[in-house]
C-alpha cells in the first residue's frame, strides 16, 4: 500500500496494488470498466485473509482457547472499524450481513413483519435497484400495505416537487438508494431523511454504490437505517452491513435463529440477545469482515474525498466524450454524478457491445442491470454501463 496524501495520490502507483489489473482477456491487457458489479481486491485485503487462514482462523464468540480469542477480536474489532467509518454511534448498531440485498431483506422481514400493516405506505424511488424494490414487494403482499414510488426525470434526478403528495403520514417507511447503479444520480439523502422524519416515516439508505467511493457519515444524513456490501468497497464478496439505530433494531424480532444469537433455551422458549448478536445466527463470515476491515484501512488511507473527486472526473471525462458520439444516448445527469455511466448506441446492442468490447480487454456490463422499471421508465431494455474506480 501507498502511504500518499489525498491531495496528491498517484493513481497508477495505486494501480499496482491490484494484482488481478495484470491479467490479459483474449490478448489484451485488462481494463476494468465493471466496478459497480464488483470492486476488484488491493493486496493488503488478499494479505489480511490470508493472514486469518494461516494464523487465527477458529470460530468466534464460543471458545476459550487462543485461537478463538484471536478471531473473536478481529471479528468484533472489524464491526468497530466499520462503525467508525460510516459514523455510526455505537459499533451495537453494526451487523454482518451477506451484503445490501440481505440487509434490506433483513429490514423488510424483522422490522417489517412487526410494525407494517394494512393500508401503511412503503415509499421507493422508480430507480431502485431490485433488491430495494422486491423486499417492499413481498412485505406488501403479505401485510397488505401499499407502495408508492417516486418519479425520475429525463435527466436521472428524482422528482421531489412529488414529495409533498407522496409523503404523507401513512407512510412508514421511505427506502431509497444513495446513488443510483445505472444513472449515477446523487440523491440528497440528509434532505431526504429530513422530510420522511417530518411525517414520522423511518428511511432506510441503500448505499451499495456509494459506501467506498464518497464520504458518508450516519449521523449527518440522519438516517435510521444504511445497507451496504464490503465488495463494492475493495472488500471480499459474502460480507455486508447493516446499520440501524439501536432502539430500532432493539425494537426488531430475530429473523434467523441458531446458535450465538440466544441468551437461553428451552425446550418451548427462547431468549435472545440484544443487537448486533440477535441478527447474526451461526457462524458468520468472520474472514469476510477481516478483509472488509482490511479495506476500509486501504481506502481511508486514499481518502474518501480524493477518491470521489477523481472518480467523478473519470464519470464526466466518459459522459462527454460518449455525448459526441453520433447515434449514442447517455442516461443520467451531466453534472455531478457518481463513478459510472449508463449509454445505448443505435448501431449495437448492449450484450453486442460489451461482448465486442471483451474482446479487446475492456470488461464493462450490458443489461437491465437490475433495474428493470428504470429501464422502463427511460423506454430501453437495457443500457451498456462503464463503472470506474481509481
Amino acid at each position: 500500500m501507498h502511504k500518499v496524501a489525498a491531495s496528491t495520490v498517484d493513481w497508477k502507483a495505486l494501480r499496482e496494488d491490484f494484482p488481478i489489473l495484470r491479467e490479459q482477456a483474449h490478448g489484451h491487457q485488462l481494463i476494468y470498466f465493471d466496478s459497480a458489479a464488483t470492486s476488484q481486491k488491493p493486496r493488503a485485503v488478499l494479505d489480511a485473509l490470508r493472514n486469518f487462514y494461516e494464523h487465527e482462523n477458529a470460530n468466534v464468540h464460543r471458545g476459550l482457547h487462543t485461537l478463538s480469542s484471536r478471531a473473536t477480536e478481529a471479528y468484533e474489532k472489524a464491526r468497530q472499524r466499520v462503525a467508525a467509518y460510516i459514523g455510526a454511534p455505537s459499533a451495537e448498531e453494526i451487523i454482518f450481513t451477506r451484503g445490501t440485498t440481505e440487509s434490506i431483506n433483513l429490514v423488510a422481514q424483522a422490522w417489517g413483519g412487526r410494525f407494517i400493516r394494512e393500508g401503511d405506505v412503503i415509499l421507493l424511488t422508480v430507480m431502485e435497484h431490485h433488491s430495494n424494490l422486491v423486499p417492499w414487494q413481498l412485505l406488501a403482499e403479505r401485510t397488505g400495505a401499499r407502495l408508492r414510488f417516486v418519479p425520475v426525470r429525463d435527466d436521472g434526478t428524482l422528482e421531489l416537487e412529488q414529495l409533498p403528495t407522496l409523503l404523507t403520514p401513512e407512510v412508514k417507511l421511505f427506502a431509497f438508494t444513495h446513488v443510483s447503479n445505472s444513472l449515477g444520480t446523487i440523491n440528497p439523502v440528509a434532505e431526504l431523511c429530513e422530510k420522511a422524519h417530518a411525517v414520522g416515516a423511518l428511511t432506510l439508505v441503500d448505499a451499495a454504490q456509494s459506501i467506498g467511493h464518497l464520504p458518508l457519515d450516519v449521523r449527518e444524513l440522519d438516517c435510521d437505517f444504511l445497507a451496504f456490501s464490503g465488495h463494492k468497497m475493495c472488500g471480499p464478496t459474502g460480507i455486508g452491513v447493516l446499520y440501524g439505530r439501536a432502539e430500532i433494531l432493539n425494537s426488531m424480532p430475530p429473523w434467523h435463529g441458531g446458535g450465538e444469537m440466544i441468551v437461553s433455551v428451552a425446550l418451548d422458549k427462547s431468549t435472545f440477545k440484544k443487537t448486533p448478536h440477535r441478527f447474526e445466527a451461526g457462524t458468520p463470515n468472520i474472514a469476510g469482515a477481516i478483509g472488509l476491515a482490511a479495506a476500509i484501512d486501504y481506502i481511508e488511507e486514499i481518502g474518501r474525498a480524493a477518491i470521489f473527486e477523481h472518480d467523478s472526473q473519470l464519470a464526466r471525462y466518459a459522459t462527454e466524450r460518449l455525448t459526441e458520439l453520433p447515434g449514442t444516448r447517455v442516461f443520467g445527469p451531466r453534472e455531478e454524478r457518481g463513478a459510472l455511466v449508463g449509454f445505448v448506441m443505435d448501431s449495437a446492442h448492449p450484450h453486442d457491445l460489451t461482448t465486442f468490447a471483451d474482446q479487446y480487454g475492456l470488461a464493462m456490463r450490458g443489461g437491465h442491470h437490475c433495474n428493470q422499471p428504470l429501464m422502463r421508465r427511460f423506454g430501453v431494455s437495457g443500457t451498456t454501463r462503464a463503472s470506474f474506480y481509481f
